[in-house]
């Protein structure tokens, strides 16, 4: 990818959300029909309740729905919460939500380091992530001594290191614009057994790494449990990790959508998983859950304290649009990203003011009119992160009302 990439493709990249969808109908439309790529063997609709993967069947569950596994927890005596879950009971509760956004995960990413600099950063005992946020999410889970890596990786990259623009043979048989096998490369190389067995010791002590991707096939949000997938001990679960976090990275149309092998009534099947964006841009656990009782449950210490990072602003720019159908579109998929990311923080906002938690949110400052040469600029991300950096150090990052 060396040349210039244009604005409008930019901003739709950069952006996470349900207008994503939009993309991928876009891109079928100019290259004839998506009809060239290999088959499937898709999950049928009657067998997903049963659906699981094989060797980790509690890897994921639907976001849009109760789940079981919590309401089981919720009964289980204090002595054996006591045993499982030294890591978040009898102490204060910090949850940590990150979303998307794509390059502008810099901000999020610089705004880590920065608040540890500050010297008052906690351990969080819950920590989400979607898109960008996916990549942020483990090692915002691991803690400072992963910062320099969330810096390499927000500030030392850029385009060609993370995604390869298929020509137009691959284009006319394939799936998406681009491929991130660059991508999966570096997530070899961050996230290896070291971490995968440093996530699973921390599940041990009860905490929680969870990312987000789009059921396709379903049309549905669904949460991955990556401290539950490290601590199976399948010789999978490095892959699966990595799998997942490329799925929730998965813009429909420009990146590749996941395959995953899932099992149920004892056959094998697929399940196509996209960008977590489509089906929501921030979350905090599945619907329903009763924080209150969990923060009762756990004797939480004090006021739980809920920190959402959205990597980008919140503010919309006004931009006179051309009458073309490039930048009409390009313009409408950014308003929809743009307020339906703020209908996510909203709905968090209620939860949290319901359970009686403390709610801090950061966000790219208006302020910030910086445009990136690329769809990853590392000059971009490098500025973009020092501004979170100073903005975590300084402590001037949060906003403690609703959006």
């Amino acid at each position: 990818m060396t040349e210039r990439s244009s604005p409008a493709a930019l901003a739709l990249l950069r952006e996470a959300g349900t207008a994503r969808a939009v993309l991928a109908t876009l891109f079928c439309v100019v290259l004839g029909g998506c009809s060239a790529v290999p088959p499937r063997n898709p999950l049928p609709q009657e067998l997903a309740a049963a659906a699981a993967i094989p060797g980790i069947p509690d890897a994921r569950y639907w976001a849009d729905e109760p789940a079981k596994a919590y309401r089981q927890w919720l009964e289980l005596p204090e002595e054996v919460l006591e045993e499982r879950y030294s890591g978040i009971i009898g102490r204060p509760h910090d949850y940590l939500l990150i979303s998307g956004g794509g390059s502008d995960g810099a901000y999020g990413a610089g705004l880590l380091v920065g608040w540890t600099e500050a010297g008052n950063r906690p351990e969080f005992q819950v920590v989400t992530g979607i898109s960008t946020g996916a990549i942020i999410a483990p090692f915002a889970f691991l803690g400072p001594a992963y910062d320099s890596t969330l810096r390499e990786l927000y500030t030392s990259f850029r385009s060609d290191d993370l995604v390869r623009r298929r020509g137009l043979a691959e284009l006319l048989r394939g799936d998406s614009a681009f491929s991130t096998e660059p991508m999966a490369r570096l997530l070899e190389r961050y996230i290896g057994e070291k971490e995968i067995a440093a996530i699973a010791a921390e599940g041990r002590r009860g905490r929680s790494l969870l990312v987000g991707t789009t059921n396709l096939d379903a049309a549905r949000p669904v949460i991955w449990d990556l401290t539950r997938v490290a601590m199976s001990g399948s010789p999978r679960a490095k892959r699966l990790i990595h799998d997942i976090i490329r799925a929730s990275t998965a813009i429909p149309g420009a990146f590749p959508p996941v395959l995953f092998k899932v099992e149920s009534a004892g056959q094998r099947y697929d399940e196509m998983h996209v960008d977590g964006g489509v089906t929501s841009q921030l979350f905090l656990g599945v619907t329903g859950l009763d924080w209150r009782r969990i923060a009762e449950k756990l004797r939480v210490e004090g006021t739980p304290q809920l920190y959402l990072i959205r990597n980008s602003p919140l503010a919309p720019k006004w931009v006179a649009v051309d009458r073309r159908l490039g930048p009409i579109v390009s313009r409408t998929i950014s308003s929809l990203i743009r307020t339906q990311g703020i209908g996510d923080l909203a709905q968090i906002y209620i939860t949290a003011e319901g359970a009686g938690m403390g709610f801090n949110l950061a966000w790219v400052p208006a302020d910030f009119t910086l445009e990136p040469q690329e769809l990853f600029d590392p000059e971009y991300m490098g500025i973009l992160f020092e501004r979170g950096f100073n903005a975590g150090r300084d402590g001037t990052a949060w906003r403690r009302e609703g959006p």
